[in-house]
């Protein structure tokens, strides 16, 4: 057997399941609405996962200049997703996500935030300024509202 050969196709394959992951960390979804894309967010949430998904977010952006609105979708985050997560990392790195995007004249927004996410954010008076909803439907809403539509038929 090769093992030069071997090894390098071992490689090639970690190589491929790394993209993989990369690419389903955070899938980027046409909404209901034409210029709008929804960011499903779910399993642990680490430093490195958020920056990965702040890249692979910005890139996308930079390639659909039609698109005007992100919403995050952080629903499929649960408890048990956030015990090696600090919470000035995650709030810095929202905070830079947001930022970056709304210099981009891009309108993020974030749904779903889990309660002891919010709980420890508020305990710890961390600040972060931006736009949430408690679900994704309910973002949906106010944005058909603000462009004069309903999310229900008449």
């Amino acid at each position: 057997m090769d093992y030069e050969k071997e090894l390098n196709r071992l490689h090639k394959k970690i190589a491929y399941y790394e993209l993989v992951i990369h690419e389903l960390s955070a899938p980027i979804i046409p909404s209901l609405i034409d210029d709008t894309v929804l960011i499903p967010i779910s399993g642990p949430v680490s430093l490195g996962r958020l920056t990965s998904i702040r890249t692979r977010v910005l890139d996308y952006f930079a390639d659909h200049r039609d698109m005007n609105c992100a919403a995050f979708d952080f629903t499929g985050v649960a408890s048990k997703d956030l015990t090696q997560l600090d919470f000035n990392d995650f709030t810095t790195e929202i905070s830079q996500l947001n930022t970056a995007l709304k210099l981009m004249g891009i309108r993020p927004i974030f749904v779903g935030f889990n309660p002891q996410l919010v709980r420890e954010i508020v305990q710890a008076n961390i600040h972060v300024e931006i736009e949430t909803y408690v679900n994704f439907k309910t973002a949906l809403t106010a944005l058909f509202n603000a462009n004069g539509q309903s999310l229900y038929s008449n």
